[in-house]
């Protein structure tokens, strides 16, 4: 600002109301079109002398003397995008009938917010890629929560082919979201529209940029690997292997357009203010609904609606609370990551995002816990771990913005609906073993309403772009894009899976496995893993070994030492003079010249009369070498 321009302005400072509040209008547009970091940190000596100037002018254009009470000094420390601030600061001027000051100092971030969640910054974020990073580190351990749960809520025969199925996810889901996925997602080029992003496929920025894309790429893959995990538990104990490799490896196109209509900066959803921080929309109800069709479209269990609805036996339900377990950790950086830092003002957001994640989760284990016991007189296990994960979904929108109490309330309700709305589906004859469609999808629906309902339009980072809900005050736009959301991501989530796997089904590979291998199962017919008193061998008693021309006799059972069982056969078998020795006869019968072994006699009987007894069999101490017989 020149001399001569102040002394223009000197020179106004005796006009009307009506000429003040015009040059006022244009000084602070220039003031509001200042990037909003040079006043993040007013205690750099230069950026608080150039807050204080550009006040200074503005008081002199208002024609304010110290007289008045108010001080270029003490406009200084003036929050220029707080309008309420401003409006208190500016009070001595008798302008507020004049000029509105609310309708002049716009909400922080109402158009352009820094971000709204999911580990995606429309700015540099610099430093708090370490913070995203980490989170998605602890994020990562999630898929060996869903292995553990899915697999204790099945049958002992299918856990090991769960858990391959979570390895296949990370490795199919990441290769093609690396190619294409994040491309749909988060592209930028002439071609991005609001539908889809457009560039970088295959995924390879240059030195420039590679910080920024990369630390977006990792966080984003986790979300997206999570979306397809939501579906193997639905579809457990009677889906194609096969067709599983393949589904995961496609279905990336189901969460990667959602992901970039509600992240990107071109998306229409977030182009209308759409807030889900950390994926309820986007992860959960994406996946909740991708499960449904696919559970639909399998079908049920071999005779699972038979004798009734009730929920069939947890396989191990001590895996299914470790699962929870490491699910709840792992949640703590879904959700905190999502607020995409700690630097500035995000740390506290960061930190209220920790309680209320927390909060909500024993709101839903209490719920849980409570409508178990009252139904069944006792706690049942899935009811406990469906309560807690239902809640955990509930709270991961808004995860943020709510206040300690809000959480607790959205946890309860989040909890409830997931142990209320699993036995709605079994009606349906809808066969969920994991209860994926209620946990992920109903509550994620839940999730995406309740910010509609009770969310305060925050004044730090305007994650929801100045709206507040329904009952803030805020009317009935936010709930409207909320729910909006919600429709659009199902609508799109179940089609899209219908086109899939109809496609799989009817082109490549029966989604479905034959009877004789789901009766069998999977661990057995696709793993090759045979493990006793899980039901294979009563299977095979009745079905047989044999199978599309293939022989499964020769699968050994699972835990034995098929050496240590060799040598016990070729023992069982051999002729051998009277008072030989253990260790003698065994090298006799294999390669293997062990002079550790202790020696052991037995007493006075002949192997080849079958007189040998087990309490016959005494050991010999051989000097120099141990006594491996207590």
């Amino acid at each position: 600002m020149g001399d001569n321009e102040g002394d223009d302005v000197t020179t106004t400072s005796n006009l009307g109301v009506s000429s003040n509040t015009e040059i006022l209008t244009r000084t602070m547009s220039e003031i509001f079109s200042i990037p909003r970091d040079v006043f993040s940190t007013p205690e750099d000596s230069t950026e608080k002398n150039l807050q204080t100037d550009i006040l200074s002018f503005a008081q002199t254009v208002m024609g304010l003397n110290a007289s008045d009470g108010q001080t270029a000094a003490a406009l200084g420390s003036t929050d220029l995008l707080n309008a309420s601030v401003l409006e208190a600061a500016l009070l001595p001027l008798n302008l507020t009938d004049a000029l509105n000051i609310s309708d002049l100092v716009p909400p922080p971030n109402i158009t352009a917010p820094s971000s709204r969640g999911g580990g995606v910054a429309q700015d540099n974020f610099g430093d708090d890629a370490s913070w995203i990073l980490t989170a998605t580190f602890i994020i990562f351990t999630m898929q060996s929560g869903f292995g553990l749960l899915e697999s204790g809520a099945v049958s002992m025969k299918n856990e090991a082919n769960i858990m391959v199925k979570n390895v296949v996810d990370v490795v199919l889901g990441g290769v093609t979201y690396w190619l294409f996925g994040y491309a749909l997602s988060f592209g930028e080029s002439e071609w991005t529209n609001p539908f889809c992003g457009w560039g970088g496929f295959a995924l390879n920025p240059g030195e420039e940029e590679m910080g920024k894309i990369y630390t977006t790429f990792f966080f984003q893959l986790s979300f997206a690997t999570t979306a397809t995990t939501i579906v193997s538990g639905a579809v457990a104990e009677r889906f194609n292997f096969v067709a599983y490799v393949i589904f995961s490896a496609v279905n990336t196109v189901v969460y990667c357009l959602p992901a970039g209509w509600l992240w990107g900066s071109h998306g229409f959803l977030y182009q209308l203010g759409v807030v889900d921080i950390a994926g309820s929309c986007g992860v959960h109800l994406c996946g909740g609904s991708s499960a449904l069709i696919a559970s639909k479209l399998v079908g049920p269990r071999i005779g699972r609606y038979d004798d009734g609805e009730e929920p069939l036996p947890m396989g191990s339900p001590t895996n299914a609370i470790l699962g929870m377990f490491m699910l709840w950790w792992g949640w703590l950086g879904f959700n905190c990551g999502s607020t995409f830092g700690i630097t500035g003002n995000k740390w506290k957001y960061a930190a209220r995002t920790a309680v209320t994640t927390l909060q909500a989760s024993i709101g839903g284990g209490l719920a849980g816990m409570s409508l178990s016991w009252y139904k069944n007189h006792r706690l049942e296990i899935g009811d406990v771990v469906n309560s807690v994960l239902g809640a955990l979904v509930s709270i991961t929108a808004g995860c943020a913005l709510f206040t300690t109490w809000e959480a607790l309330f959205i946890g309860i309700v989040g909890g409830l609906i997931a142990v209320l709305a699993m036995p709605l589906f079994d009606k349906l004859h809808i066969d969920d073993p994991v209860g994926a469609t209620s946990v992920h999808g109903l509550c994620g629906i839940w999730a995406m309403i309740s910010i509609g309902l009770f969310v305060q339009a925050d004044t730090l980072l305007g994650m929801t772009g100045g709206k507040a809900g329904l009952f803030r005050g805020g009317g009935f736009y936010l709930l409207g894009v909320q729910t909006l959301a919600c429709v659009v991501t199902s609508i799109w989530s179940m089609s899209v899976t219908y086109l899939l796997l109809t496609f799989i089904d009817k082109f490549v590979v029966s989604i479905r496995m034959s009877e004789w291998e789901e009766l069998v199962g999977a661990d057995f017919a696709e793993h090759g893993i045979r493990r006793r008193g899980v039901g294979v061998s009563r299977a095979v008693s009745v079905l047989g070994f044999h199978h599309n021309g293939f022989d499964y006799s020769d699968i050994a059972p699972q835990g034995d030492n098929p050496c240590h069982q060799t040598v016990l056969n070729n023992l069982e078998n051999l002729r051998s003079r009277r008072a030989s020795t253990v260790s003698k006869a065994i090298q006799q019968v294999t390669k293997q010249k062990n002079g550790k072994l202790p020696e052991l006699v037995i007493n006075n009987h002949d192997l080849k009369n079958g007189s040998a007894r087990n309490n016959d069999i005494t050991p010999i101490e051989l000097p120099d070498t141990f006594n491996a017989w207590p």
